[in-house]
């Protein structure tokens, strides 16, 4: 396998779908993809497969002073993880987790607000729900996501990736009801390794793609929060 394999996130999405055929035209299906690299995956993936696009946002907790180690994680619906391991580990204050995750929930209501304008944030509740990034390196903010969405209860939760190191692909396939991945390169090296083209995503691309997802693809009644 000779990098770069995918053109470009596009190209990425497309050759996902032909994975995913099975949830295509589905009534209960929903394609949520992580902002923002994801989002223009997800377009893709929701196209080809004819179901709604939204975008389920997650903050990672950073430990102040180590933001890059995770001591939990904020996502959509106002839902919270915590490490309780890192957090006891560490000796963390329950004031500084508030205050952190208080800080990062602001964050993720303004990019909400950006996101989506007035819409209503999807109605996960008994749906099957395809949670979609542009890869994997550690996977722990897709851990995070998964555990957010489990709390919304969707009836099944597929994490589509276009590519992710070996180790990160087993740990998710043990956290969701399907995992599926168009390659799982050895040695991976980096997400970005594989695309052609993995130039930044702006907030104004995700709007935009949202915008014109809603436009393409109807959005079921069971779509939104009753």
């Amino acid at each position: 396998m000779n990098p770069p394999y995918f053109r470009d996130r596009t190209d990425a999405g497309q050759q996902l779908a032909l994975k995913l055929h099975a949830y295509a035209h589905r009534p209960d299906a929903l394609v949520l993809a992580l902002p923002r690299g994801g989002v223009p995956v997800g377009y893709e993936v929701a196209r080809e497969l004819g179901v709604p696009l939204d975008v389920f946002l997650v903050r990672k907790l950073g430990v102040p002073g180590d933001e890059e180690l995770a001591m939990g994680a904020v996502a959509t619906g106002g839902v919270r993880v915590l490490n309780d391991e890192v957090i006891r580990s560490l000796h963390i204050p329950e004031s500084v987790v508030d205050a952190v995750a208080a800080w990062e929930q602001q964050e993720l209501i303004r990019r909400e607000r950006l996101y989506r304008d007035e819409r209503p944030a999807p109605y996960v509740n008994g749906r099957t729900v395809l949670l979609v990034d542009d890869g994997l390196a550690t996977g722990s903010t897709m851990l995070a996501a998964i555990k957010a969405l489990r709390q919304q209860h969707p009836t099944r939760l597929v994490i589509a990736v276009p590519t992710a190191p070996p180790q990160a692909s087993r740990d998710i396939k043990v956290h969701a009801d399907e995992a599926v991945c168009a390659i799982i390169p050895e040695p991976f090296y980096s997400v970005g390794y594989w695309y052609e083209d993995f130039s930044q995503i702006t907030d104004d691309d995700v709007r935009d793609l949202l915008e014109r997802s809603g436009s393409e693809i109807p959005v079921s009644s069971a779509g939104h929060h009753r």
